[in-house]
């Protein structure tokens, strides 16, 4: 122990004008000798541990240190003895605690096997016994309640009663489903009404993952995925909370990213991908929006409305189990395994599917923090996926006036880069697509939407009187709001075609075509064809935007308007940008005059999207009343615009040739979807995939040549 010295240093007596004359030789001479003066320290203190004001004076003398020096080296020692005597005695008492707790958890187990000799019953009183009796009773009237209401879940799905049910899945028995006393059925399976998808098809590969929720989890399965969850929660605190060294920021555009080699040093990883063309992207970003934190926190622990949420970035999830459901109140504990899949901006973009823990913690009052990381759960018949998360996630400050801070994380590891077109590498590979900052920035676009909806801003740029209802307004925007969700949903190309093209493969991608059966409430039966293409600009995306925007220009670009202009009848601000509404949109069509055009537009600082589907008149004035627009069919097209990932500014319009450098302008995703036959037709006719190839390069041609940018073909 090392001896406090005072300002005298070593030396308590003698000649200071000789110690201060040999100062380097009197270090030494302190260093040589602490270590004596400390074991006849210790030796003395084994005898006097409270040695009085002589005794301390004669060891001041003798070990040439002041009575102070002594005085507090005692005190010090005395403290360090007790701490050390006070985790002894805590030691011995855990493990006789351990020991008696054992002892009681053998006890109670053997209590349950005890029975009365005479009758061979429970040696119980009668009181206890009808105690008892009507515990059970009463247990068992729940779980009856519950098997009824998941029955008539199952009936609704499926079509089938429970018992037919059963017989679609014989190798799952009724004891593995782990069912017992007292557990509520919805915990098992998880909440109906929020994640539990109930279709049953041998051919559909969500069966391992519904197999999985109703088998439940092995409990050293679920201790292993509370410890990762923990884990994760952890660094990403420190990840939200440290900015240097750990984050440094971007020379080229000023964002966040991570320094690898101080993460690499308190965060050790190992890379889940094997190609040298696999990278990591991180990336951090922060922002208020217009939302309270407790009403966020709810949205993304909900499947669905984390999807409603992101409709730009997240197009499926679903909560596999539900492992925590969290404090009553703030949901701080809850835990879950999620499945997410993550597609943006084009079909030349492939999509990014997770397995993922999601945790949320509330580290103090107010403050949120919720973590996403991937878990290998270990599922069978599903493919590899060429993404795997690192913790990720969002920090929820609460803030006055309903407000709150969000800050987000994204840290992933991706082998996308030979899957990704020419076109789309930059803005791909730079994390500008699936970073931090799109998150913050969708979610505060939402958020505005939402405020708008609810009426809690008071739009001042608006056309026509038909939304003075709120309920008529909401509706709409919920309509519309579906309809953007479903023409996200279009751009992954499940099963696509690829049609040749003559254009120039550096300026244009050819037109990818997809052909699906419609199964989904909300669109129109038969068999749909979705066709799209996406191609580079030389145009900044807001004057591109502004161009298909625009209902006067439309004649312009639409082929099935046959040259004849529109009206927009109808408008609904779901932003403070002009571009942010929802419109009603007549076209000059006499054969159809009973339909409308419904479309909705949006823009912020990394992109915009324009879409629209055709709607007729009956089913538009039913949405404005403010009736449940949930089954009015509406089948979508439209287009996404985005920077091309590079830094310059893209000069505009006729002085770009063909053999320009591509830097600068704006990437245009065009998508289309068609209804070719009804529902009874088995076949597709090739005939009508040809039609919509031709109806797509069309439209393209004709916005290159509105926009005088033809020289690219």
């Amino acid at each position: 122990m090392d001896l406090p010295m005072g300002n005298g240093g070593g030396v308590g007596s003698g000649d200071e004008q000789e110690a201060a004359s040999n100062t380097r030789k009197g270090k030494k001479s302190y260093h040589r000798h602490t270590a004596e003066q400390i074991q006849q320290l210790e030796t003395f203190f084994k005898d006097y541990p409270h040695p009085d004001e002589k005794q301390r004076r004669q060891l001041s003398r003798r070990l040439e240190l002041e009575p102070k020096q002594i005085k507090f080296w005692f005190q010090n020692k005395r403290t360090q003895t007790k701490a050390q005597h006070e985790r002894a005695d805590n030691s011995v008492l855990r493990s006789e605690n351990d020991r008696i707790q054992c002892e009681n958890v053998a006890i109670r187990e053997a209590l349950k096997n005890v029975i009365c000799p005479a009758c061979g019953g429970p040696p119980f009183g009668e009181h206890e016994r009808r105690l008892s009796l009507q515990k059970l009773q009463l247990e068992n009237a729940q779980l009856k309640e519950e098997h009824e209401k998941v029955s008539n879940l199952l009936a609704k799905y499926i079509g089938k009663p429970i018992s037919q049910f059963e017989s679609l899945i014989p190798m799952v028995p009724r004891s593995s489903l782990g069912f017992s006393p007292g557990t509520s059925m919805n915990q098992r399976l998880g909440n109906p009404a929020l994640d539990l998808d109930l279709s049953y098809s041998p051919a559909s590969s969500n069966n391992t993952a519904f197999l999985y929720q109703l088998k439940g989890i092995p409990n050293m399965e679920k201790a292993l995925m509370l410890e990762t969850a923990a884990g994760a929660m952890d660094e990403l605190i420190r990840l939200l909370r440290i900015n240097e060294p750990l984050w440094i920021k971007s020379l080229d555009d000023g964002r966040y990213v991570l320094h690898h080699e101080s993460y690499g040093k308190l965060f050790p990883t190992i890379n889940h991908f094997r190609n040298p063309s696999a990278r990591v992207e991180s990336s951090k970003d922060s922002d208020i929006v217009t939302v309270s934190g407790m009403h966020l926190v709810e949205m993304i622990l909900d499947s669905e409305k984390w999807v409603d949420l992101f409709p730009t970035i997240v197009t499926k999830a679903k909560t596999i189990q539900v492992l925590e459901t969290g404090t009553l109140g703030n949901r701080s504990g809850s835990l879950q395994l999620m499945y997410g899949k993550m597609h943006i901006l084009s079909p030349l973009v492939p999509p990014r599917e997770f397995y993922f823990l999601r945790h949320c913690q509330q580290i103090e009052l107010g403050l949120w923090v919720i973590v996403d990381v991937s878990y290998d759960c270990s599922l069978q018949n599903i493919p590899p996926s060429c993404s795997w998360r690192f913790p990720s996630g969002c920090m929820i400050q609460e803030m006055p006036n309903g407000c709150s801070k969000v800050t987000w994380v994204e840290h992933v590891e991706v082998d996308d880069k030979n899957q990704t077109h020419r076109l789309y590498r930059d803005l791909i590979c730079g994390s500008l697509a699936y970073g931090a900052e799109r998150w913050i920035v969708t979610l505060k676009r939402m958020c505005e939407r939402f405020s708008y909806s609810n009426g809690e801003i008071t739009p001042s740029h608006e056309l026509g009187g038909e939304f003075s209802s709120p309920e008529g307004r909401r509706s709409v925007m919920k309509l519309s709001h579906r309809m953007v969700k479903n023409f996200c949903g279009i751009l992954s190309m499940s099963g696509k075609l690829d049609f040749p093209h003559q254009l120039s493969e550096l300026y244009n991608s050819g037109v990818r075509v997809s052909v699906h059966k419609s199964r989904e409430p909300g669109q129109p039966g038969g068999i749909i064809v979705s066709a799209a293409t996406s191609l580079w600009l030389p145009l900044p995306p807001q004057n591109v935007f502004d161009f298909i925007r625009e209902e006067k220009m439309r004649v312009q670009w639409d082929v099935l308007s046959d040259g004849k202009p529109v009206h927009e009848i109808s408008r609904i601000s779901i932003g403070a940008h002009l571009g942010n509404s929802i419109s009603i949109i007549q076209p000059f069509i006499p054969a159809e005059s009973n339909m409308l055009m419904l479309q909705e537009s949006w823009i912020d600082s990394l992109g915009s999207l324009v879409v629209y589907a055709p709607i007729d008149m009956p089913s538009i004035s039913m949405a404005m009343s403010g009736e449940d627009p949930s089954n009015i069919p509406i089948l979508p097209s439209g287009f996404v615009i985005s920077s091309d990932g590079h830094p310059e500014t893209g000069s505009a319009g006729a002085s770009t040739s063909k053999n320009a450098g591509m830097s600068g302008g704006s990437l245009l995703t065009v998508a289309f979807q068609i209804l070719v036959s009804s529902p009874s037709s088995k076949q597709l006719n090739m005939e009508s995939v040809a039609t919509v190839n031709t109806l797509i390069s069309s439209t393209v041609q004709r916005i290159k040549a509105a926009l005088n940018c033809s020289g690219l073909d």
